[in-house]
């Protein structure tokens, strides 16, 4: 079973680059007015459409979960190689658990983090993180 997202964006070669080196593969399928990721890690087929006036949602944010700090790290290491402004949270409490990650922005303003949970929590400390956009 995979997830299937389907997105607008406005420039679909700056938006390939992002979820290219976000995802860590390439498309499956590329066209001047659409792109298609198929991944198995994570289980995900992303859409990219061509659309003039996408944009990101302001205080929404998506993610990517890995298994280990050493998968976070390879992220940041892509993200920063590529060019990409990274935030990188380390043993941080957010969302009711401590975890590390990494957050990169897309080109249409969409906020997605890469981050492994170390253990749950009873405090949800670091939300102003999750909800700025």
């Amino acid at each position: 079973m995979k997830t299937h997202l389907n997105l607008g964006v406005t420039d679909l070669d700056k938006s390939v680059a992002f979820y290219r080196t976000l995802l860590n593969s390439e498309p499956a399928k590329h066209f001047a007015d659409y792109a298609l990721f198929v991944t198995d890690d994570p289980a995900l087929e992303l859409a990219l459409d061509v659309n003039p006036e996408a944009k990101g949602p302001h205080g929404a944010h998506f993610g990517v979960a890995v298994d280990s700090d050493d998968a976070v790290e390879s992220a940041i290491a892509r993200l920063r190689r590529a060019g990409l402004e990274t935030l990188v949270e380390r043993e941080e409490t957010c969302c009711y658990a401590e975890q590390t990650k990494v957050w990169a922005t897309d080109p249409d303003g969409r906020r997605w983090e890469v981050y492994v949970v170390h253990e749950e929590t009873e405090e949800r400390d670091g939300m102003a993180c999750c909800l700025t956009g």
